[in-house]
């Protein structure tokens, strides 16, 4: 789905509803009290189509990247918050019942506590909702319990609002924009449902089961999955997926991992892992045999269909992972472009599957810089980090501003390359990332 199509779909529903309120015929009031309305509706629209941008949906994400996606999520729902913190504050009209002549309630609001209760419920329980997203990295909470405490607190809002909206809303009284506020909900539950529902049985029907389990570098595995009774995967060098091993196929003990293995190479699938905590921590104990689900594939970190004449795939620690997997696949395409990999890690013994890599300098011809931040006795490659410094010594080229230049690492690391290609005069768009952390 291109962008520009997929935020003009965001902004025509986020602002359908303020449409037909404003097209309802009915008499204005004063411009407190539609600002105030104007808001509430803003915020809901926005909060059903939230759905949407975290329902892992691949039309979405797979030609901005998940990372932007989520971006959106999360921007789109900070701007929810604070529509829906005005609202209530906004109106100047008194609550009370409607006096006889004045039908469609232009000179008060409603004092029916059942429509004003689910609405204040909403009201209460979307600050810490929001607030939990954005520090769910300094919460003493595990991933799985936090997303399911996230997604039920969303759907309860979201009933929460319809209840409210259709009760207490005056422009809700038209058949019309009441008809699409209820079509937005089930289309939201819809989403959530796929998730929690539809996804896993279709995982059930093409189950994995771990092939094996090695180690590639210092605390990090790569864990091979083989398909069970279907013919694999189809997916893209440097796309990604959400694995669950060891768990039901409706689980919520699922994580996203890059993909390091080639389409190529056959029906298997390989994850570059290292241990950090929570499920990571136990990865080198999984045995062959252990079953596993997969929820793919997701993410545009590809370079198939890209023509630049040469590839730069900039790495750091198991950032490697997805870069790997594209080496791997242009090698067996036998691809003729120059390629270049940059890699950093903190100590040698980090670096992943580094005969493997040496290999490919020596057979396939890529060019390998190394750089180390603590460097052995004897080091010959790259002292320091991938940073400006870096990219103004190795990549400075002028011929090398029209290579594509791949990067996945630690978000710094990420930014600073950005920021150092682009000053180098590389264009924007040759520059293709994506990011687990968003903030």
């Amino acid at each position: 789905m291109n962008p520009r199509l997929l935020l003009a779909i965001y902004l025509a529903i986020t602002l359908a509803p303020l449409g037909l309120s404003a097209f309802s015929g009915r008499p204005a009031r004063s411009l407190w009290d539609e600002l105030a309305s104007g808001a509430g509706m803003l915020a809901y629209a926005i909060i059903l189509a939230e759905f949407l941008l975290s329902g892992r949906f691949r039309s979405i994400s797979r030609r901005i990247g998940m990372d932007v996606t989520m971006r959106f999520h999360q921007l789109f729902a900070r701007s929810a918050l604070v529509f829906a913190l005005l609202h209530p504050f906004l109106y100047r009209a008194p609550s009370k019942p409607p006096y006889p002549w004045d039908t469609t309630r232009q000179l008060t609001l409603t004092d029916d506590l059942s429509a004003i209760a689910s609405g204040v419920a909403a009201w209460l329980l979307l600050t810490p909702l929001v607030l939990q997203a954005i520090g769910r990295d300094r919460l003493d909470m595990r991933y799985e319990v936090w997303r399911l405490m996230h997604g039920l607190g969303a759907a309860a809002v979201a009933a929460l609002l319809l209840h409210h909206t259709l009760a207490a809303g005056r422009y809700s009284a038209d058949p019309v924009l009441a008809a699409v506020w209820i079509g937005l909900f089930a289309i939201a539950l819809a989403s959530l449902l796929s998730i929690y529902l539809v996804k896993p049985v279709l995982k059930r029907m093409r189950p994995w089961v771990v092939d094996s389990v090695r180690p590639v570098a210092a605390r990090t595995w790569e864990v091979t999955l083989a398909p069970r009774g279907h013919g694999g995967l189809r997916y893209l060098a440097g796309q990604f997926a959400w694995l669950n091993i060891g768990h039901g196929p409706a689980s919520l003990f699922e994580n996203p991992f890059s993909i390091s293995s080639a389409p190529a190479a056959g029906n298997r699938v390989a994850f570059i892992i290292k241990e950090l905590g929570d499920f990571t921590r136990t990865v080198g104990r999984i045995r062959p045999g252990t079953p596993a689900y997969l929820d793919a594939p997701h993410g545009h970190l590809c370079v198939a269909g890209r023509d630049e004449p040469g590839i730069a795939l900039i790495a750091g620690g198991v950032g490697i992972a997805p870069l790997l997997g594209i080496l791997r696949q242009l090698r067996l395409d036998r691809d003729p472009r120059p390629t270049l990999l940059a890699y950093g890690n903190r100590v040698a013994e980090q670096i992943v599957c580094r005969d493997e890599i040496d290999d490919l300098a020596r057979h396939h011809g890529t060019r390998v810089i190394h750089a180390l931040q603590e460097p052995p006795p004897g080091w010959t490659g790259h002292s320091g980090m991938l940073d400006a410094a870096f990219f103004r010594d190795h990549l400075a080229d002028p011929g090398m501003r029209e290579w594509l230049f791949v990067i996945c690492g630690p978000p710094a690391m990420m930014d600073a390359a950005e920021t150092a290609l682009i000053g180098l005069g590389v264009p924007a768009r040759q520059i293709i990332c994506e990011r687990f952390r968003y903030d």
